[in-house]
């Protein structure tokens, strides 16, 4: 039976940390506000969770989640060769809306989907969340949502999408203000010869390339992939 737990409650939010971190290390899904959308998040290292999460999304293996980390140092344990015009990025932009596709340390021993040997990931820039990463590591996390559907803005949109699928729900409220668009993050694929914009979101492309002139936009968006 799924959980519920207001995070802006002081109580509820030490015990909601508390059952989500249970739930991680147990193999089970939970979903968590992120400074974008909701997201549906697993430990990262655990095939079984992974692939739960992959099954509540209805989502199938070719399209793998993301990795949220808690902080900038993280990122050279999980991914090789990073170009400096990613770390410029990561410098500027995290935490916040940005997702770097980067290629993946080969030494890791985490099964995330056909990754094709990358990974793909994100500081957010939501205390909640950074309060989880940093006691569970790195979080395999995708929007809360059916693959197709509308992402989750408030944690009743995600229980009414993912329902048991989930064990434990951190209701950190709304996400975006009243009539106000909430963006995914945008993801910039780093394993070419030059930075591309792969799905258009939080950060503008003329963000961007003040950090990165050189950055390029495919002109279109990806398919949904995550918070």
């Amino acid at each position: 039976m799924s959980t519920t737990f207001s995070v802006s409650n002081e109580q509820e939010h030490a015990d909601g940390i508390a059952a989500a971190k249970a739930a991680l290390a147990d193999k089970r899904c939970i979903v968590l506000p992120t400074d974008t959308v909701y997201g549906i998040g697993a430990d990262a290292f655990s095939a079984q969770g992974v692939a739960m999460l992959l099954a509540a999304k209805g989502r199938s293996r070719t399209m793998p989640p993301p990795v949220l980390i808690a902080q900038t140092a993280t990122m050279d344990g999980l991914a090789r060769d990073i170009p400096e015009e990613a770390r410029k990025l990561a410098e500027a932009f995290w935490p916040g809306g940005l997702t770097l596709i980067l290629h993946a340390q080969p030494s890791l021993t985490w099964d995330l989907g056909e990754t094709r040997g990358t990974v793909a990931l994100r500081v957010p820039n939501d205390d909640t969340a950074l309060e989880l990463l940093g006691q569970t590591g790195p979080l395999a996390v995708s929007s809360a949502n059916r693959t197709g559907n509308a992402a989750a803005l408030d944690v009743e949109q995600a229980i009414a999408q993912l329902g048991e699928s989930v064990d434990v729900y951190l209701d950190g409220g709304p996400r975006g203000a009243a009539g106000e668009e909430v963006l995914p993050s945008t993801i910039i694929d780093c394993t070419g010869a030059h930075l591309q914009v792969v799905r258009s979101g939080a950060i503008s492309i003329e963000e961007l390339r003040v950090v990165v002139p050189g950055i390029l936009d495919l002109g279109q968006d990806a398919p949904e992939t995550g918070a």
